[in-house]
């Protein structure tokens, strides 16, 4: 029996049941689940790093967005409010679009 180890999507059981296999899973707290989002984020970003296309790039990316949104959720935001701080930040720091890649600043 593969030990997993590991946060889940919320079906994954019900999906593993219709399969006729046995499994064992436990609810994590609130801190156990807040560590297991951070680890299930390294780990999808490590997959989006490796995608060798743009759908694969895209699907990872969407896992991401999934986890984003939980550990909003998890620090008490809505993914809403989780947003809104995104557009001030983009508004007073600008965003990525311009591809800027900042080599160096002069000391004086």
């Amino acid at each position: 029996m593969p030990t997993y180890n590991k946060l889940v999507r919320d079906r994954i059981p019900e999906i593993i049941s219709n399969t006729g296999k046995s499994y064992r899973t436990t609810i994590l707290s609130q801190e156990e689940y807040v560590q297991a989002l951070q680890a299930k984020a390294s780990e999808e970003l490590a997959e989006y790093l490796a995608s060798p296309n743009d759908e694969e790039g895209v699907e990872e990316l969407a896992d991401l967005l999934e986890i984003i949104h939980s550990l909003a959720e998890a620090h008490g935001a809505t993914v809403q409010q989780l947003e809104e701080v995104r557009q001030r930040k983009a508004e007073k720091r600008g965003g990525f679009k311009e591809r800027i890649f900042l080599v160096d600043v002069e000391d004086e």
